[in-house]
C-alpha cells in the first residue's frame, strides 16, 4: 500500500536516511570483497585457511559467508513485539492531540487516564510517533515554527528591494526615509508617530495613529506625497510589518522605488531616527499637547511647519528646509549632506 500526503520533512528525512544507510551497506560490502581477496591470497602463497583468516582479522566461518553474499543482512529482528494498544486508544490520542495540537506525550496520558485508559507515557509517545509517521498528527517544532517564515513562505516577486549597499540620494524626494515612533502621552495613552524625513533636504511630514498598521502607512505615503514640496520617487523603510502588504502595494501603485534595511542595519535610517529625536524631544517634551488624535494632528502639522520653514539646519549652513529647496531649484551648489 501506497500511502500519500505525508508531510515534506518525514519523506524527505526518510530518503535521506535510506540513502545513507544504503551508501554504509555499500561501503561494508566493499570491506568484505577486499579481506576476502586477502585471505584468498594469502592462502595462495601458502598459508592455511585458519593462519590466513588470523592474518586478515576475521574468521574462517565469516570469511567463507563474507564470499557467497558479501552485502550485509538487516539486523532487524525477525520477531517484531506487536502493539499491544486497541483501536480506541489510537483515536483517543488522535482527538485529544487534535484539540491540544501543542501537548506532549505526558499531558495526553493523564488526560487518557483521566477517560479510564491504562496507558503509560511511553505507550502515549509510541502511538504519537505512529501518527506522525501516518502524517495525521503534525509534530510539535512544526508548530512552534512562525506563520509565513522562510520554510512555508509562498515565494513571489515582490516590489520591495533589499537596499543596495553604498546607495545615497543625491537629490531630495529621491529616497525618503519612514519610520514610526512610540509615544506615551498618559500613563494609560500610548499613540504610534510616523515620521518621514528627506535627508538630501531635511524635510519632514508627520502624523499620529492608534496603531501602526499596513493600511495607516500607506495613508501616511498618501499625505507625504500630497504635502512635499518635491516629487517624491523613492522610499526607504525598516523592515517593520507595517511597511509590508497595503503599504507595498501602494508603493507599487504610485511607482515609487521601495527600498528595504537588511536585518540589524538601523544605522542606515539614521537620517529619519534623528529627526524622531527631533520630534521626540523638541515637540512631544515640551509642549502640553491633547491626548485626542484628531486634535493632536493639527499640532504635529504646526511643529511640521515650523520645523521646515524656521528652524535652522547645520547640515544645511544655517537654513532652513525651506531655504535650501529654493536655492537648489536655482541650480545653487549644493552644500554639505553630514548630519
Amino acid at each position: 500500500m501506497q500511502v500519500f500526503g505525508l508531510p515534506r520533512h518525514v519523506s524527505r528525512t526518510g530518503s535521506l536516511a535510506s540513502r545513507i544507510a544504503a551508501k554504509a551497506s555499500s561501503k561494508e560490502a566493499a570491506i568484505r570483497r577486499v579481506l576476502v581477496e586477502r585471505w584468498r591470497q594469502a592462502m595462495r602463497e601458502g598459508l592455511t585457511a585458519a593462519q590466513a583468516a588470523q592474518a586478515v582479522g576475521a574468521s574462517r566461518a565469516s570469511l567463507f559467508r563474507w564470499e557467497k553474499e558479501p552485502q550485509p543482512k538487516s539486523r532487524r529482528a525477525h520477531r517484531v513485539r506487536r502493539p499491544t494498544w486497541s483501536s480506541a486508544l489510537v483515536k483517543a490520542v488522535e482527538e485529544l492531540r487534535a484539540d491540544n495540537p501543542m501537548w506532549g506525550k505526558r499531558k495526553l496520558a493523564l488526560l487518557l487516564r483521566r477517560e479510564g485508559f491504562a496507558v503509560s507515557v511511553s505507550m502515549t509517545g509510541r502511538i504519537l510517533r505512529q501518527l506522525m509517521d501516518r502524517g495525521v498528527v503534525t509534530p510539535v517544532p512544526i508548530l512552534r515554527r512562525k506563520p509565513g517564515g522562510r520554510r512555508f513562505r509562498i515565494f513571489g516577486k515582490r516590489h520591495a528591494r533589499r537596499l543596495p549597499k553604498g546607495l545615497k540620494p543625491s537629490r531630495p524626494g529621491e529616497m525618503v526615509q519612514i519610520d514610526t515612533l512610540f509615544i506615551s502621552l498618559a500613563s494609560d495613552r500610548a499613540i504610534k508617530h510616523f515620521t518621514a524625513y528627506d535627508p538630501v533636504a531635511k524635510w519632514t511630514v508627520a502624523a499620529v495613529a492608534g496603531r501602526a498598521t499596513a493600511n495607516l502607512a500607506a495613508a501616511f505615503l498618501d499625505k507625504l506625497i500630497r504635502e512635499a514640496p518635491f516629487a517624491i520617487t523613492g522610499i526607504q523603510v525598516d523592515g517593520g510589518s507595517e511597511f509590508r502588504a497595503g503599504f507595498e502595494q501602494a508603493c507599487q501603485d504610485k511607482g515609487l522605488d521601495l527600498y528595504v534595511l537588511p536585518p540589524k542595519r538601523p544605522q542606515l535610517n539614521g537620517a529619519v531616527e534623528r529627526c524622531n529625536g527631533s520630534w521626540r524631544y523638541e515637540f512631544y517634551a515640551a509642549y502640553d499637547l491633547p491626548h485626542r488624535l484628531d486634535r493632536l494632528q493639527a499640532f504635529v502639522d504646526a511643529f511640521a511647519h515650523r520645523f521646515n520653514h524656521h528652524r535652522p539646519h547645520d547640515a544645511l549652513d544655517g537654513r532652513t528646509p525651506a531655504e535650501y529647496l529654493k536655492s537648489f531649484s536655482c541650480e545653487l551648489p549644493l552644500p554639505s549632506q553630514m548630519s
